[in-house]
């Protein structure tokens, strides 16, 4: 690797670096917990009774050769001076010589087990053991400044990757900004909406100051990190509205510029000044607080983006399409598949608009590639990430299972299944029914199978990589792949492809049978770094705020509006689907989870809706919500990814109204009849 490559611009080492290092920092304290658990068993297997071993023995006070006759005289001697002449009328008696020698011979003997034990642990504190127990309470130090410093983590991640995002124009907004008045409209907002969240958290913390309740100095703390994060979040918009970039078109429409405002500001104006006009000014405040209660949450959010984008960076999505290449299928066929296997990899990353980030420029130009229309490739890129929410080990149905004790993980997995094999099922009958313009000519079996075989070949040693991670965690650490565990294990099972593909692909240069070009190791980290801090940046922010707009609603009662329960579970089913599809239209999946709990699922359980049915419904709403205008989250990612250039293009495409809509319609038609059969179709075996 030549010293160039070591090269770092000022935004990466303002940023990328410190990103990659606190998130480090989290995989290193939630694998300590693992290594400590170990070492607390292995110093038990190597020394009875280490768990005693652990502190220095105290030596006992107490005298193990005391004298018992002297002692019963002297207790003896010492109650007959306090003889007390009112004793006797009280019913007080005499002490019994025989049970004060009792007594003190007892406690000599406990003493003497005290002075015995104490030899005994002083003889087995040899230096082995002390070395080993330093360095297992180094680790348990470890683990515990790593759960206290958790919060203090995700307020600095936050904040630096947010004013990444936002000088890099990295915010999810509904259109991208092309002319100068998209661009002056939109940091104007931006500087506003920041300098609302800069009052809020300033007003918040001189309230807690001020209440009877007294604020630690770590809480304290955190109310500066928060400020001092919006303060430069401010800045940095301010900075940006004032060096306007070359690159922009003059001109333009105002109607169009606020629809380049990022959806995070819209967010903060519309909940700022709810909680301004009702005289809670620090509303914004507290409800970012509460990302704190939840900080764990949030940080597993962090590690996903960047196992996504570290995925981004390796030949395996290109290596998986190259299995499926031989059987030469038509486009439509091929973006059912592309979907179906991005079922898995969406599970792992904890929510849909993650893998749509991570992996929808791959898909979509595979898919161009094979001669897939943009609609269908732009449909299909937006649908990547929506089927494997249901699946194991998706950190949104663990979300859910946290903060919901009517259901357990293993119940909403077990019927996730069931609800990805239908949704799975309707977009297929979508894709290869309506507008489908190619002719199902695959290559024969013959020919395809031998070719698919080879190109399996290059997956074996992923697989191993894979396979060597997950048994050292199982075989070392004792810990199993699943949903508690799949955030600390994936970004170490993403290093560890990056360095195979470091060492395997060392000498090679250029591209080779279609091969994506390997930069190297570090090369490759800094890359995925560089586009997790924006999109942790982007996401987060988006998530924070979707949690204030939860507030609002919560705070305006506008659920009281809605019955508290419903004599039909039919009636309620209906009012849920509607109400469930409108919050995935305006707020993040993790934001919208917390809402639902506090809100909408307790009207759902009592008026009869099973809760594991009620929460599937929730998850398909919340993805069609995601695929339907206006907003439409998961196609705003998606031009993010692609590019702008190429949703232009397709907008331009002539034909019938589904052709010309068709990334938008395809979705809709496929998630919404998948939802109405979920929704409904239970009700008829227990309603």
């Amino acid at each position: 690797m030549s010293k160039g490559s070591f090269h770092r611009s000022g935004l990466e080492w303002f940023s990328s670096l410190p990103a990659c290092l606190l998130l480090l920092a989290v995989v290193i304290f939630s694998t300590s917990s693992d290594i400590h658990n170990q070492m607390l068993r292995g110093g038990e297997q190597l020394w009875s009774g280490y768990y005693k071993l652990r502190m220095d023995p105290v030596q006992p006070t107490c005298d193990p050769n005391r004298d018992i006759d002297a002692a019963v005289a002297e207790e003896m001697a010492a109650d007959a001076e306090t003889d007390d002449p009112m004793a006797a009328l009280l019913g007080a008696e005499e002490k019994d010589p025989a049970d004060v020698r009792l007594a003190i011979e007892r406690a000599v003997a406990d003493c003497g087990e005290a002075h015995q034990n104490f030899e005994n642990l002083s003889e087995q504190l040899t230096p082995g053991v002390k070395a080993y127990r330093a360095i297992e309470l180094f680790i348990a130090d470890l683990i515990a400044f790593g759960l206290e410093s958790q919060r203090f983590i995700l307020v600095i991640l936050v904040m630096l990757c947010a004013v990444t995002a936002t000088l890099t124009r990295h915010h999810i907004a509904m259109r991208a900004m092309e002319t100068r008045l998209d661009y002056t409209v939109s940091h104007t907002l931006q500087t506003i909406a920041n300098a609302m969240l800069l009052g809020s958290s300033a007003i918040f913390r001189q309230s807690s100051l001020g209440s009877d309740t007294a604020v630690s100095s770590e809480e304290l703390l955190l109310h500066n990190f928060w400020i001092v994060g919006f303060a430069c979040l401010t800045l940095a918009s301010l900075y940006r509205l004032f060096r306007v970039p070359d690159d922009l078109q003059q001109g333009g429409s105002l109607n169009k510029a606020f629809l380049a405002v990022p959806l995070y500001t819209v967010m903060c104006l519309i909940s700022g000044t709810y909680f301004a006009l009702i005289g809670h000014a620090s509303g914004i405040g507290i409800y970012l607080g509460k990302m704190m209660e939840l900080s764990d949450m949030f940080l597993n959010v962090g590690l996903y983006v960047w196992v996504g984008m570290m995925l981004k960076q390796t030949r395996l999505a290109t290596l998986v399409f190259n299995v499926f290449r031989p059987w030469r299928m038509p486009p439509e066929m091929l973006a059912v598949v592309a979907v179906l296997v991005a079922a898995v990899p969406t599970a792992y990353t904890g929510a849909s608009g993650i893998f749509v980030i991570a992996a929808g420029a791959v898909i979509y130009s595979e898919l161009r590639a094979a001669g897939a229309r943009r609609h269908l490739a732009l449909a299909a890129t937006a649908m990547s990430g929506s089927l494997g929410v249901v699946l194991r080990p998706c950190l949104l149905v663990v979300v859910i299972a946290y903060l919901n004790r009517e259901v357990t993980t293993d119940e909403l997995f077990g019927w996730g299944i069931w609800v990805f094999v239908l949704t799975a099922t309707m977009f297929a009958i979508v894709a290869l029914s309506v507008n489908r313009q190619s002719e199902f000519n695959l290559a024969p079996s013959a020919e395809a199978f031998p070719a698919m075989t080879q190109a399996l070949k290059p997956l074996i040693p992923y697989a191993l990589v894979i396979a060597a991670v997950v048994l050292f965690y199982r075989l070392a650490l004792d810990v199993s792949m699943d949903e508690f565990s799949a955030p600390r294990l994936l970004p170490v099972i993403m290093l560890a492809i990056l360095v195979y593909e470091h060492v395997s692909l060392k000498n090679r240069s250029g591209k080779a049978s279609g091969e994506i070009n390997h930069q190297g190791l570090e090369r490759s980290l800094r890359g995925a770094t560089n586009d997790t801090t924006a999109e942790i940046g982007a996401l987060l922010l988006l998530l924070g705020l979707s949690v204030s707009i939860g507030g609002v609603i919560e705070r305006a009662h506008l659920m009281e509006a809605f019955p508290q329960s419903f004599d039909s579970a039919w009636s309620a089913m209906l009012l849920m689907v509607v109400i469930l599809v409108i919050l995935g239209m305006i707020m993040d999946a993790f934001g919208a989870v917390i809402l639902v709990t506090a809100t909408v699922a307790t009207i759902a359980y009592s008026s009869g809706i099973h809760p594991i049915h009620f929460w599937m419904v929730t998850l398909v709403a919340f993805e069609l919500g995601y695929l339907s205008p206006p907003v439409a989250l998961n196609h705003l990612l998606t031009r993010q990814v692609v590019g702008e250039a190429e949703v232009l293009a397709a907008q331009q495409e002539t034909g019938t109204f589904y052709q010309r809509h068709e990334r938008i319609i395809m979705p809709l038609i496929a998630m919404g009849i998948s939802l109405v059969l979920v929704a409904f179709v239970p009700l008829i075996f227990y309603a």
